[in-house]
């Protein structure tokens, strides 16, 4: 079998756990497998790459910042290598670019357009194991080195496992699965074993960590096995026999398009802790995005995504998220620009997403939840097969717990 790992900033934290996680890949390789490992950078180092461009510079130019945050990744790539060499199994690492991924040329967050992964081929021919560091590409129109925005190391593995037409993809992190909910939060949330995609897009759309949305959505048409689970060993996976994909569920989440749902029902709760009210002089809202949208780019600032949008006689109200790097940029920009106002900068947002469409009664049992604890929601939309509410951000936490009692144990 052919298959693709990928391995968290938190599993690879300290040289401890990336020689655990080494041992990990060298058992699968013992095995006879083909293995694939995509990295991420160790714990923290994005956010301490980020933290250093900020002391030299309020506002860097996003192509410099690209080289700076690739740095991560390939410190874990390199490290890794090095640990499975040590364990007596040929290993080589490879840069984004270097394996062959291909992005459009926006800066921090690119678009994968292609995969041209020849030296990953023929590196598993003379039967290798290939590490390669997620998150970032390069792009063929201007030969710069780009990176995919947070959560891109979940896109790069989804890439590859389309590429190499992998038997599945496994995303393995510090949690033991999907949850309802935050487990910090919601004590009693407990773990999702099988989703199929369009449930799953729409939980990490609306803010659900496990996996970044773009990488979902890239799984669903290729029609990619992804498994969701834990890095470190437990009792549970050492007594648990894998022989088919399916058995993967036992020990954490699975997500493929044979999964159904009898019913409509709540399935999870989740959140974007920083969501932003913008409002812009315009009538017309693509106009207003259009406007937003260039003006982000000539100031260097990634886009945001945009959750929510209306208008209301000549303005429009957009909701966006996105990074709180982002979201600084944004703040700075719309503090000195008239066309472009901080309506509210304390809101977040909380989904209900459910397994289907027939929303209705669900709506009306989540207001009357709502109402219950006083929780006050400033705007709503219903997506999908999601329910978001728009709370400020104290609020949060008691609104998830709120909704949460609408999902039944399993």
């Amino acid at each position: 079998m052919l298959i693709i790992q990928k391995y968290g900033g938190a599993t690879l934290e300290t040289p401890e756990k990336i020689k655990t996680a080494a041992a990990r890949i060298a058992d699968y390789k013992n095995k006879g497998n083909q293995v694939v490992v995509i990295v991420s950078a160790m714990g923290q180092t994005t956010n301490q790459l980020l933290s250093l461009s900020q002391q030299v510079s309020k506002n860097p130019l996003l192509r410099e910042l690209d080289m700076l945050l690739s740095v991560g990744e390939r410190i874990s790539m390199s490290l890794m290598s090095i640990a499975l060499n040590d364990l007596n199994h040929h290993a080589i690492s490879l840069t984004g670019s270097q394996a062959g991924i291909l992005t459009d040329d926006e800066h921090v967050s690119a678009m994968i357009i292609d995969v041209k992964a020849h030296r990953v081929i023929e590196a598993l021919k003379e039967n290798k194991i290939v590490i390669i560091a997620g998150f970032q590409g390069v792009s063929p129109l201007t030969k710069e080195i780009t990176t995919l925005g947070r959560g891109g190391s979940d896109t790069t593995a989804v890439a590859m496992a389309a590429f190499l037409k992998a038997n599945h993809c496994e995303i393995l992190k510090d949690v033991s699965s999907i949850y309802s909910a935050d487990p910090k939060i919601v004590k009693s949330a407990h773990p999702i074993h099988q989703l199929n995609y369009a449930v799953l897009l729409e939980m990490t759309y609306w803010g659900a960590k496990v996996l970044h949305y773009r990488s979902v959505e890239l799984a669903s048409i290729n029609k990619i096995n992804l498994y969701i689970g834990p890095a470190q060993s437990s009792e549970t996976t050492k007594n648990t026999e894998i022989k088919t994909f399916k058995d993967f569920s036992k020990i954490g989440t699975i997500i493929h398009e044979d999964v159904m749902f009898e019913s409509t029902r709540a399935i999870a709760v989740n959140s974007h802790q920083n969501v932003y009210a913008l409002s812009i002089k315009s009538k017309n809202q693509s106009a207003a995005i259009n406007m937003v949208s260039e003006n982000f780019r000539k100031n260097q600032i990634s886009t945001p995504q945009i959750l929510f949008g209306f208008t209301q006689k000549d303005e429009t109200t957009l909701l966006i998220t996105a990074p709180q790097e982002v979201m600084s940029l944004i703040k700075n920009y719309c503090n000195s620009n008239q066309d472009c106002q901080l309506q509210n900068e304390n809101l977040c947002s909380v989904s209900l997403t459910c397994t289907g469409s027939s929303l209705n009664d669900v709506l009306t049992l989540s207001q009357k939840k709502l109402s219950e604890q006083n929780i006050s929601v400033q705007y709503f939309t219903q997506s999908a097969m999601s329910l978001n509410f728009f709370v400020a951000q104290d609020l949060k936490e008691k609104t998830i717990q709120a909704l949460h009692q609408m999902i039944e144990n399993p």
